[in-house]
């Protein structure tokens, strides 16, 4: 087994054919390496045979041109090209951040491709919730210019629109080909990339208008299977009366789940809050103050504040919750079996002694036991007499530290519908007060993204979108963290796009899209921060800073047989001249699969210096995550000294040692003192 890091993004294409492997062993075969071969010399690697492996997953393969098919030139290639390993690295820049040391969230610029590449070993299956909005092919905002893209003529001639004499033949609907098959292979690749961050329940939403709508359903429906499509949404914006047929004022979003069946185990229902709820809820809690445990008077408080509600006030829909108990406002609901066919026995009056009515629907509860559970709880009231059936107390808010009835777990909550409206003015006026006029147009509402990542997300997930644009994400995680008390990490990707030089934005001093988003993020968590209810809350409203960059390492690194004899000289060191020991720390951290995001210190050691990357606790018997040393000759007692702290891993770079001898003393000396730490140089 190889001591050496890798220093490049995974194999996919190898590994998903491992993956087949161990499924349809008998479906690999052998193929003509055509990279590796020459005319004297053949080198085979291992491949599929896909004819067979179709047979093996079906008995009736459909062939012929009948199949069903959604395909455009540049498919294959797009899907090539996600499996394709990079030479990149993500370099740390904390004199960009804010908060380096204690934030969780983080901001990285560079082609979301290649990032999204980088983040498959470190973020695989971590990532709750992804939210994109992407170019929407307009025909002037397409940017992302990937190796795979065609020019016309090359798609001209994949398409068959040239005969054998070199005529161009007729098509009638190729006028905008090219610009959906570049779109559909720009997002095929990412959202391919993209699914594997997603924990098992985990959902992504993606912004798109009509333009691509329909390529976008499709393109999800392979990747993330229709079996896991969740929801079309409308976001109506505005409306336009200058339309000459319709007004298009509205934008869609998409929304699959990774796994539905992972939602469906594990129990998962999406609500969200009732609007006028929270404000019930904090009036209880302001009554309970003033008047303790004394239940009458508190609901002779709620009820005035209902009173006093304007008409058009959502909690006034929910004036029927103005009844107070130990346990909360309540309502009074009634008691029959939802859908009617409920079960009747006999209920009996504990005044009059006889049963009481059963309401027509028969019972709400299964069984007599499982009633009398209600009424030992105070759930069920009893009339006057046994001629009208008992009700049931149906809690909209409970008494802090009362536990929650399963009956009662999703009043006061309710589905989200998959239409909505909500006026594009709005965020307008947040980035102009935010930053000032002009600076960012068409950013999306925070509003309507943190409702969103309040739908699907818990406190502690992570929020990812590398489409990132002005960081309105960023924003919504932060705004909800701040309203509920939540610790969610986001990880914002964004190209770095030139501002155009006569734009507002370059006036102010804004040179990228980058620059923006990320005094966005600085100016929107002050005023977050300044506003939040949770004085006392430790609110993340920081971010560590990365940018895409060529691998740390010289060519050499990786093709040792190819450098001449004459450029031995320059392999005395095999890391580039302009690399630090944080670019090595976290260049390590996306070979070995750790979030950029966790604590680490530096110290020195016998003048050498050494960092210890999530530090563990010898208390609880945790080791450190990583400890790495990047020093030039380090001495024995040092890597002694590393050893004796049993880390999971640790690191060193090949000038570490003198020797090859030095080196091999090293793995003794852990084999000797830490058995099971991860020994790895670079």
């Amino acid at each position: 087994m190889s001591n050496k890091l890798p220093l490049q993004t995974p194999n996919l294409t190898a590994q998903n054919i491992d993956k087949i492997a161990a499924l349809f062993p008998n479906c690999i075969t052998e193929m003509l390496d055509e990279e590796k071969s020459t005319p004297d010399h053949k080198v085979y690697k291992r491949g599929i045979n896909f004819e067979l492996l179709k047979q093996m997953l079906s008995p009736d393969v459909v062939d012929g041109d009948e199949a069903y098919e959604f395909t455009w030139v540049g498919k294959k290639a797009s899907i090539v090209e996600a499996n394709k390993p990079i030479r990149k690295t993500l370099r740390p820049c904390p004199e960009e951040s804010k908060n380096w040391d204690d934030t969780e969230n983080l901001y990285i610029e560079g082609d979301n491709l290649e990032v999204l590449k980088l983040l498959q070993e470190s973020y695989l299956g971590k990532v709750k919730m992804i939210y994109i909005d992407p170019p929407y092919n307009t025909g002037n905002d397409f940017i992302y210019a990937d190796d795979f893209m065609r020019s016309q003529d090359e798609e001209n001639r994949q398409m068959g629109m040239y005969d054998e004499d070199e005529n161009r033949l007729f098509k009638n609907n190729d006028s905008n080909g090219r610009f959906h098959s570049d779109w559909c292979s720009m997002m095929y690749s990412r959202l391919m990339l993209a699914r594997n961050l997603l924990t098992d329940d985990g959902v992504i939403f993606i912004s798109i208008d009509d333009n691509e709508q329909k390529n976008l359903e499709n393109i999800c429906g392979e990747i993330f299977s229709n079996e896991n499509f969740l929801a079309c949404l409308i976001w109506e914006k505005t409306r336009k009366n200058d339309a000459r047929f319709f007004s298009t004022g509205h934008e869609y979003m998409l929304v699959y789940a990774k796994s539905v069946a992972s939602l469906l185990g594990n129990n998962v229902y999406f609500r969200e809050e009732k609007p006028g709820a929270a404000e019930i809820y904090a009036e209880y809690l302001r009554l309970q103050q003033l008047y303790g445990t004394d239940c009458a008077k508190i609901q002779d408080g709620l009820q005035d504040f209902y009173s006093h509600l304007p008409k058009d006030h959502p909690a006034k829909k929910l004036s029927r919750y103005n009844k107070v108990d130990e346990n909360g406002v309540w309502r009074d609901d009634n008691m029959s079996w939802p859908g009617g066919k409920g079960p009747s026995y006999d209920v009996i009056h504990p005044i009059t002694g006889k049963p009481c009515a059963v309401p027509p629907g028969g019972w709400r509860y299964s069984t007599p036991e499982k009633m009398q559970e209600m009424i030992n709880k105070g759930k069920v009231v009893f009339r006057e007499d046994e001629t009208l059936p008992p009700i049931k107390k149906t809690y909209l808010v409970r008494k802090p530290g009362k536990s929650a009835d399963p009956e009662d777990e999703n009043v006061g909550k309710q589905v989200m519908g998959t239409y909505f409206y909500k006026s594009y003015l709005q965020s307008s006026i947040v980035m102009e007060n935010l930053l000032g006029k002009g600076i960012f147009e068409y950013s999306k509402d925070h509003e309507v993204i943190k409702r969103m990542i309040s739908y699907v997300t818990s406190s502690n997930d992570t929020i990812l979108d590398f489409f990132s644009g002005s960081a309105t994400t960023a924003h919504a995680v932060m705004q909800l963290n701040a309203e509920d008390g939540g610790h969610r990490k986001f990880i914002m990707v964004q190209l770095p796009e030139p501002c155009d030089e006569k734009s507002e934005a370059y006036k102010a001093g804004y040179k990228t899209i980058c620059d923006i988003g990320k005094e966005r993020i600085r100016r929107a968590g002050e005023k977050v921060r300044e506003g939040s209810p949770l004085t006392t809350q430790n609110l993340d409203i920081g971010f560590r800073v990365f940018k895409l960059d060529d691998t740390n390492m010289k060519d050499v690194y990786y093709s040792a047989e190819e450098y001449s004899q004459t450029n031995l000289e320059e392999l005395e060191s095999n890391i580039k001249e302009d690399r630090t020991d944080l670019d090595l720390l976290f260049g390590c951290l996306l070979d070995w699969g750790l979030p950029l995001s966790m604590p680490y210190r530096s110290e020195k050691i016998d003048n050498c210096t050494v960092h210890t990357y999530a530090p563990g606790d010898a208390a609880l018997n945790v080791p450190d995550a990583l400890i790495a040393c990047f020093d030039s000759n380090v001495p024995e007692n040092v890597i002694k000294e590393i050893a004796k702290r049993k880390p999971r891993r640790t690191v060193f770079r090949d000038s570490s040692f003198a020797s090859s001898p030095e080196k091999i003393n090293v793995f003794e000396i852990f084999k000797l003192y830490a058995p099971d730490t991860d020994v790895k140089v670079i």
